[in-house]
């Protein structure tokens, strides 16, 4: 026998290990259209516009009989799916932690949340009731599922490999976000030319990141493996848990202290992604196909940063090239406080630096926390790392407003949000990670 044709042990593993990473980053795939497709682009313009035409005179819809301005139901859905979501995490990601059966429930949270998102295809009339139900839902289920799906880092990638294996995941889903935001802007724009209306045409965007998020979550279904743990005390109801959870962190204060650090810096990116729309319609004039064109373009480029973020991560730590990142976000928002009005090309190059910096600075920052989870712990931390993601990221639309609502100036409102990256960029230089990892009980990797 040839010895081209021997598969020894360690090979084995590694190739075993390969393939359970291209698994994981499918499930990145799957879910991503909903992230981009549905939250970022279609959903909100379409269900503020289901509620308008069910609202009454004044232009409130009464949800459970409570008065509600009808351009504000989308929003404070979305609140709400947040709530929900603190809720489930801590509780979701103890009893994985606890029975070491990760994969039935990332099923059940990703499928729960795809037959939500399919079900928008319902969205006709004055629905509007059912829109909000199907965001709640369909919201929250991601946010659990993508805690769960983050939380097989630590165990299928070795230190060394995480932050590659993490850049790739990103990479996979904003490449998924691309291409299904093309066919989808391609429907939305040329409707008459296929034969549906506009509000057809959205609720078939809709559906088709549903089915799409359901369809491909089967490929990390059948890769990725559960991995049996000694069972433990029964996990607490939600907020019990995550408050347990944070008295055990309370043992890692090196851990909280990344924890901090990232809460920080990424508040001031989500507000970044979620207010940039509005500084470029209203403070520079930009129409609705520039902005989408912008998303788009985000989308794209996010793929090249996140891969090549990964690589310098390689040469220079995770941690050096995190702080890289916050400096170019704070160059980048300072260019953007002088872009001109009414100058798509240099909108398109603003929307180009982030989408650069975008994807490498959240992957690495996943990767970089993997490393601090004590080992039997990885779902519990990750929901807490989770609700930092999604349930604190307020402080940056408030002073946004604030700012706005003092100055009356959207270019101050941007620039504001340069607190963020600095204070951040402070926090985490001080994090000493090598020594956090050592008392997380994890192996230190040569380059972090």
């Amino acid at each position: 026998m040839g010895t081209d044709t021997v598969r020894t042990p360690a090979a084995g593993e590694a190739a075993d290990r390969r393939r359970e990473q291209r698994g994981w980053y499918f499930y990145d795939w799957a879910c991503s259209v909903y992230s981009t497709s549905v939250l970022t682009v279609f959903l909100g313009p379409y269900l503020t516009s289901v509620a308008k035409s069910a609202a009454d005179a004044d232009g409130y819809v009464h949800p459970l009989g409570v008065p509600v301005r009808a351009g504000s139901f989308f929003a404070y859905s979305v609140s709400l799916s947040v709530i929900v979501a603190v809720l489930l995490m801590p509780l979701v990601g103890a009893a994985a932690d606890r029975s070491g059966r990760k994969k039935p429930l990332l099923a059940a949270a990703a499928y729960t949340g795809a037959a939500a998102t399919t079900g928008m295809f319902f969205l006709g009339g004055d629905r509007y009731l059912l829109g909000g139900l199907l965001l709640v839902v369909a919201n929250a289920a991601q946010s659990v599922a993508m805690m769960l799906y983050n939380c097989y880092l630590p165990q299928i990638a070795p230190p060394e490999e995480r932050d590659a294996v993490s850049s790739r995941g990103w990479a996979f889903g904003y490449a998924a976000g691309s291409l299904m935001l093309v066919v989808n802007l391609a429907l939305y724009l040329g409707h008459d030319t296929f034969g549906v209306s506009e509000s057809m045409a959205v609720r078939i965007c809709l559906a088709s990141a549903g089915l799409w998020w359901g369809a491909f979550t089967l490929v990390p279904l059948r890769r990725l493996r559960d991995r049996r743990t000694v069972a433990r005390e029964a996990a607490l109801p939600g907020l019990r848990q995550l408050a347990a959870t944070v008295r055990d962190m309370r043992r890692h204060p090196l851990t909280l202290a990344f924890l901090l650090a990232y809460l920080v810096y990424n508040d001031g990116i989500q507000t970044v992604i979620s207010q940039a729309s509005v500084y470029g319609s209203e403070e520079l004039g930009l129409g609705q196909s520039t902005l989408i064109g912008a998303v788009l373009l985000v989308q794209v480029l996010a793929v090249a940063g996140a891969l090549a973020m990964g690589r310098l991560a390689r040469t220079y730590g995770a941690k050096r090239t995190i702080l890289g990142s916050l400096a170019a976000w704070t160059l980048t928002l300072g260019a953007g406080y002088f872009l001109p009005a009414g100058a798509p090309v240099w909108f398109f190059v603003l929307a180009a630096g982030i989408g650069l910096v975008l994807g490498g600075s959240q992957a690495l920052s996943r990767s970089l926390f993997s490393h601090l989870v004590p080992p039997g712990k990885e779902a519990e931390y990750f929901s807490a790392y989770e609700v930092s993601d999604r349930g604190m990221s307020w402080l940056g639309p408030l002073l946004f407003g604030l700012t706005y609502q003092l100055t009356g100036s959207y270019r101050d409102a941007i620039i504001s949000l340069v607190v963020f990256f600095v204070v951040g960029f402070a926090l985490l230089a001080r994090v000493p990670v090598r020594r956090a990892i050592g008392d997380a009980g994890n192996p230190v990797p040569e380059k972090i």
